[in-house]
């Protein structure tokens, strides 16, 4: 790589690691999550720190097709930016969290379903974690971790049970295998794709769980016709679990823990 070529893309890594924290750090970015609460959990429709009753709607009782919301005005909950006095039927928001359509008191009360159970998270722009950020700590930017890869797709999807950060058990989609050269050698990562074509692993490496974070995330462009990707791992991000504990990220699946060190991408979250 030549070297104005390898300034070229030091600068552009350096962008993309300040979006990268102007995002985590906005008023409804990860930071800011506060809680995910189960409405299978709640007791009798009530749900911490949260007002109003809120049940799943359908003849398939938590498997329904959407969350009830009920409350009066003294609840002071806004639906749609309009006070709500009655019930509401919310179905899954799929936007990012400060587009979610629940709101009280400037919190976003974002509707999830996860595996057929309904979920609602908190985002909280007043939170602990988002007052106690710092930065994100990352590698220093290094061009021998950037290398061609190929994807190689799979007959069919396949799903594959793996723990989550919360502890439990959650099926993984996966959609073919993304093989690579780094450090001299050849690997291979099983990945999924996602709806604008791009691929996204999840993976562990010499440095987790002391290096860096005990995961990490690995985003590439979309493939090529030919299946062809560039591989650059000094994007590797964080999972949403590292900014807050009640995300319930995916943990790597088998096959995707890397024999090696990789001093590259984001390490940790720093908190003052």
């Amino acid at each position: 790589m030549s070297t104005d070529t390898g300034n070229d893309a030091r600068q552009q890594w350096k962008a993309w690691h300040e979006e990268r924290t102007e995002t985590v750090s906005a008023p409804y970015g990860p930071l800011a999550l506060t809680g995910t609460y189960w409405i299978a959990d709640a007791t009798e429709g009530r749900i911490p720190a949260i007002p109003g009753h809120w049940a799943v709607d359908g003849e398939n009782g938590e498997r329904g097709g959407a969350v009830l919301l009920t409350a009066t005005a003294a609840d002071g909950l806004t639906v749609d930016g309009r006070p709500l006095s009655g019930t509401v039927r919310l179905t899954a928001d799929k936007g990012p969290a400060a587009a979610a359509r629940a709101d009280h008191g400037g919190r976003k009360l974002v509707v999830i379903r996860r595996e057929g159970l309904w979920a609602v998270r908190v985002y909280d722009p007043g939170s602990a974690g988002r007052r106690a950020f710092t930065a994100i700590d990352v590698f220093e930017y290094d061009e021998d971790w950037v290398s061609p890869g190929v994807f190689r797709p799979y007959d069919s999807r396949r799903r594959v049970s793996v723990r989550n950060a919360d502890g439990r058990e959650r099926g993984l989609g996966l959609d073919g295998e993304l093989a690579f050269t780094a450090a001299g050698s050849g690997f291979t990562l099983q990945v999924g794709v996602e709806v604008d074509g791009t691929l996204w692993a999840v993976f562990a490496d010499g440095t987790s769980g002391d290096g860096s974070y005990r995961f990490r995330f690995l985003r590439t462009p979309a493939p090529g016709v030919d299946g062809r990707v560039t591989v650059d791992f000094n994007r590797a991000l964080l999972p949403p679990c590292a900014f807050a504990d009640h995300f319930i990220c995916p943990c790597p699946p088998p096959g995707n823990t890397l024999p090696i060190v990789v001093p590259a991408g984001e390490r940790r979250v720093l908190l003052g």
